[in-house]
């Protein structure tokens, strides 16, 4: 089964590559003396030999033993019997199977000088760029809660792009930004370019040309940011119950469908359905508050409060609100004016 390459490109680059030498796996070994089907092959590891189960003729010697090891050559402390070293990084290219020198060894100081230099000398350039560009990813997602879905696509995505050379002449910082955005957008975690600015440091002019850099020329299942995304985060920032979170989106669902709203961006939507609920279910919060968390303007706010104010009572159904929990008694003289 062939391998599922992550982001393909969309119009892939033909390229003429060699076909490798794979070895014949219908080949079967067999003894040339019995010549029994099925064979009956015995591995004898205490001396090395392979041998026929029927004949006992000696089909070969020095055979390497796979099974585990149950002694430790380690010299540190602990008991680890294991022959291997870490499990392959798929996000890093070769085969991943370098002699490592321990850094212990009892207080002198020479085994971390030899670590040091050793680490240095067999380091290749292009894996110590992708080690540390994938530090910040994670560091960058781990500050802002992204889980480690979103990391390891964000990864995942700047490999791709280093690998094809998609974006050259582009800064790492703009790259690792664009990456994180594309990945929050896949994985549907909804974090706006403000956001992303705020995280990375990088204009948001720079990351909406490489995000569109990207989108042009990888195939990428990057949605539309919708306010009903926006609605938990925004709510749980600004410590609003639950069910006054579920009351701003049926008012964004509701605003939609009417298209009370049209044109406004998806975080002016959140942020003043978010600020009309409050004042419904007398939680308020204020104009600033909402800006601070949203990243908006208070006049974005108030200028689609204002819209929503005016159709109030074709946008909400106070009956079916004041049947629900926590919704007795709700006015929409509890509206603050716009």
């Amino acid at each position: 089964m062939a391998s599922v390459i992550p982001f393909p490109l969309r119009e892939p680059q033909q390229k003429e590559t060699n076909q490798a030498f794979q070895p014949n796996l219908n080949v079967t070994l067999i003894c040339p003396d019995c010549r029994v089907q099925p064979p009956q092959i015995v591995e004898e590891f205490a001396s090395g030999d392979l041998v026929c189960g029927d004949c006992g003729l000696v089909l070969g010697d020095r055979i390497i033993d796979t099974r585990s090891e149950w002694r430790t050559f380690a010299n540190d402390e602990g008991d680890d019997p294991s022959r291997v070293g870490a499990a392959a990084n798929p996000l890093l290219d070769g085969n991943q199977l370098d002699t490592v020198i321990s850094r212990r060894d009892g207080g002198t100081g020479a085994a971390k000088d030899l670590n040091k230099v050793h680490g240095r000398a067999t380091a290749v350039k292009g894996e110590r760029n992708l080690v540390q560009a994938y530090k910040e990813i994670s560091a960058m997602c781990d500050s802002i809660s992204l889980s480690k879905l979103v990391s390891d696509t964000a990864k995942q995505l700047y490999k791709r792009v280093e690998d094809e050379k998609l974006l050259r002449g582009k800064s790492s910082d703009a790259i690792i930004a664009a990456c994180i955005f594309i990945a929050c957008r896949q994985e549907k975690v909804g974090r706006t370019f403000r956001e992303i600015c705020a995280l990375t440091r990088v204009p948001k002019k720079e990351i909406g040309r490489c995000y569109k850099s990207l989108q042009s020329k990888l195939q990428t299942s990057t949605t539309i940011m919708n306010s009903e995304d926006l609605m938990s985060r925004f709510c749980s920032n600004l410590q609003l119950a639950n069910y006054v979170q579920k009351a701003g989106i049926d008012l964004v669902k509701r605003a939609k469908e009417l298209g009370t709203l049209a044109g406004k961006s998806p975080i002016s939507v959140a942020a003043a359905c978010i600020y009309l609920v409050s004042y419904l279910y007398r939680q308020p919060k204020s104009t600033r508050d909402i800006a601070h968390v949203a990243g908006v303007s208070e006049v974005t706010i108030k200028s689609a409060y204002k819209t929503l104010y005016a159709e109030r009572d074709s946008l909400i159904d106070l009956a079916s609100l004041r049947s629900k929990p926590h919704g007795e008694n709700l006015s929409f003289e509890d509206l603050a004016l716009p």
